[in-house]
């Protein structure tokens, strides 16, 4: 770790290959100072616990804040890696990053919505609803995610489970004010979780939250034309169906086989979803994999890991590209695994890693 303290300076961050620059503000991180000027970096938690923002650096000096080890370890500090999210440039910096391209980050918003729907799809998942105002349409990519922001300024991430073409004002006739643009969430129940406790237990339609985005560098690379892997663990599907949406929408047939994981088969909480798709896709194949079934569950499909389940029958990856989401342990794991022994190029691996609050203060 650089030994020396942020300065009162400005510096200038300059990324390859894509030549993007982008000004950093005195005692600012660089991913914050990105997302701000529109520059789409890589990145999921923002709270050096994911490591979805690891970039080499190839000119100038950083300090990191606090972060923890799995997410940028000391020998990778040392081949010097970085991570944007708690960086802050002590000079003008140049980064290498390919994830970063020209056109991938949407303005952020603030603004309240209104919960519109909740069902509760197994015993601890709950899809929900929630209406946007009409006259504050937010722009998005399909697989990126919102923040609630608590009264006490805490804030809870969740992806967006709905593609953007069907998150659109509906339109009225009879001459009153159009309805919002809706999108879809779905929150897993963490026992004392300070937002989930309160969704499962309290939460009403009609409730007004705040939310802010869109965030997150998740999303379909459309200029490629490489079969593709998604990748879900529990409600890590969210992010997915979003993806398959607007697959289909754009008439994208490029293969993509989905792995969804769950420890019971009712942890799959949209199989059906999944299935009408399937028939109305010719491209998508789906293997459900479960790692704890009971006798109970009569479950005759794949057992075991999902990420395993990937390489047993994807033994070469190389040309490839996976994305993948849910829990860390799965993302992780994926990424290490895939580029090890299936040869999958580090740069067409894209994830979105659900770092709980408990994982965000681990090491």
């Amino acid at each position: 770790m650089t030994s020396a303290t942020p300065s009162a300076a400005t510096f200038q961050v300059s990324v390859l290959p894509s030549g993007r620059t982008f000004s950093v503000n005195p005692d600012e991180a660089i991913l914050p100072a990105a997302i701000r000027q529109g520059v789409g970096m890589p990145y999921g938690c923002k709270d050096g616990a994911c490591g979805s923002c690891k970039c080499k650096k190839l000119e100038g000096q950083v300090f990191h804040g606090p972060h923890q080890t799995k997410a940028l370890s000391a020998e990778e500090e040392a081949a010097g890696y970085i991570l944007t999210c708690c960086g802050v440039p002590l000079t003008d910096v140049v980064l290498e990053s390919k994830q970063v391209t020209d056109e991938s980050a949407f303005p952020v918003r603030k603004m309240p919505s209104r919960v519109i729907a909740m069902e509760k799809k197994s015993h601890d998942v709950m899809l929900i609803r929630l209406q946007l105002p009409a006259n504050d349409t937010m722009r998005y990519h399909a697989g990126q995610y919102v923040e609630f922001i608590l009264r006490d300024g805490a804030r809870r991430s969740y992806s967006m489970a709905t593609a953007p073409h069907l998150a659109v004002p509906a339109a009225k006739t009879d001459g009153t004010a159009p309805v919002g643009p809706s999108i879809e969430l779905h929150i897993r129940h963490m026992p004392g979780g300070k937002f989930t406790d309160h969704v499962f237990t309290a939460m009403k339609e009609k409730e007004i939250l705040r939310v802010e985005g869109p965030y997150g560098s998740f999303f379909l690379r459309e200029d490629s034309d490489k079969p593709m892997v998604l990748l879900a663990s529990g409600t890590g599907f969210a992010p997915i169906k979003a993806v398959i949406e607007h697959m289909q929408f754009k008439g994208i047939t490029r293969p993509a086989t989905l792995y969804w994981g769950g420890r019971r088969p009712e942890d799959l909480y949209l199989d059906d979803w999944v299935q009408t798709k399937l028939a109305e896709m010719p491209s998508l194949s789906y293997v459900p994999v479960i790692s704890n079934a009971m006798p109970e569950d009569n479950w005759t499909g794949r057992v075991g890991f999902v990420h395993k389940a990937v390489l047993e029958d994807f033994p070469d990856l190389s040309g490839h590209q996976v994305y993948a989401c849910g829990a860390p342990i799965v993302v992780d794991s994926a990424r290490a695994d895939y580029s090890a022994h299936a040869k999958l190029p580090p740069e067409e691996y894209f994830a979105d890693s659900f770092t709980t609050e408990a994982d965000k203060h681990k090491d």
